[in-house]
């Protein structure tokens, strides 16, 4: 389970996994949604693969990768028994937009707290979605060359 905390610690590869709950993508379609390089792409798959977070097949010379959320779901059960209730908001102040949550990337999440306490993990997951949100929308700082 560590592993798994380490893996998803870095936004790159939650961006992959994120990417990946609609379905199998080749290495070139997540290069071009994501924006990052080929190799960058890569190198974070191969951390994906070796946690057992994503699955790969090869067809031809391309290689599509899949979600395997089996993994996450050791993680969503220890957050589980925290079972930590989010401050309530009034309605007035509420986001109008509705975020995705980690019950969305791991069906079996959805209903952990039958006395209506948000499960931790969702809270963590909204929460590092809303700052990678945010550090998304910063332009990009690149180096030109001279």
């Amino acid at each position: 389970m560590d592993d798994v905390f380490a893996v998803i610690a870095e936004a790159t590869r939650r961006q992959i996994l994120t990417s990946l709950r609609s379905g199998d993508k080749a290495v070139g379609e997540l290069v071009l949604e994501l924006e990052v390089s080929q190799p960058t792409v890569s190198k974070h798959l191969k951390v994906l693969r070796e946690a057992g977070l994503v699955t790969m097949r090869a067809q031809g010379q391309k290689r599509f990768y899949s979600l395997d959320p089996e993994p996450l779901q050791a993680v969503v059960s220890w957050l589980s028994e925290f079972q930590l209730q989010t401050p309530q908001v009034s309605p007035a102040l509420a986001p109008a937009v509705v975020e995705p949550d980690i019950g969305e990337l791991l069906p079996v999440a959805s209903g952990l707290a039958s006395d209506g306490a948000q499960p931790f993990g969702r809270t963590v997951g909204r929460a590092a979605e809303r700052a990678a949100d945010l550090l998304s929308q910063f332009p990009k700082l690149r180096r030109r060359k001279e």
